[in-house]
């Protein structure tokens, strides 16, 4: 398991529903090193489904997509460009993944980084307490809208916190031995 002095990088995908039909609309990523990539993909013609419900979680239209979307493929070029070749990881590998591989394969770009599940990189103190650190966590923006790049900033912040406090258990339990 890889350790982390400085936060792992995440990524996060808002899209059309919840279901396989579904794609991605908005691709957020917090990396390590404090550099943000957030971007509204406008929908390819083939890709018609969408959920009213998932609508209303993110905020995102189809209006909104259709006046502020960027070109697919220039999201994906611009993605491998902010990326390079590391890793990101996900709290929603088992969907986020699938959208990227939608993404990257209707656009006909070859994805230069990985996704990986977040669940790889957690102890187990920091599983059994995410839930909990990540209520606790305001990220302002978080209270207006359920967006990628915010929920990106929040799970990586629930990391450090989590991480942090797993490192003081663990001192105090050698202190305590």
């Amino acid at each position: 398991m890889p350790t982390f002095l400085d936060p792992p990088t995440i990524l996060d995908v808002e899209a059309s529903g919840f279901g396989s039909n579904s794609y991605p609309i908005e691709i957020g990523v917090a990396r390590s090193d404090g550099a943000r990539f957030c971007r509204l993909i406008r929908p390819f013609s083939s890709w018609s489904h969408w959920d009213d419900s998932a609508e209303q979680l993110h905020g995102i239209s189809r209006k909104l997509l259709a006046e502020y979307g960027a070109d697919p493929v220039l999201v994906c070029r611009e993605l491998n460009t902010f990326m390079g070749d590391r890793t990101a990881y996900s709290d929603g590998w088992v969907v986020d993944h699938p959208w990227l591989i939608k993404l990257f394969a209707e656009a006909g770009v070859r994805m230069t980084f990985r996704l990986s599940a977040l669940e790889y990189v957690l102890n187990e103190y920091q599983m059994h307490s995410w839930h909990d650190v990540k209520q606790r966590i305001h990220i302002p923006e978080c209270d207006a809208r359920h967006r990628a790049s915010v929920d990106a900033e929040l799970i990586q912040k629930t990391f450090m916190a989590t991480r942090e406090a797993s490192d003081i258990a663990k001192q105090s339990q050698a202190g305590a031995g």
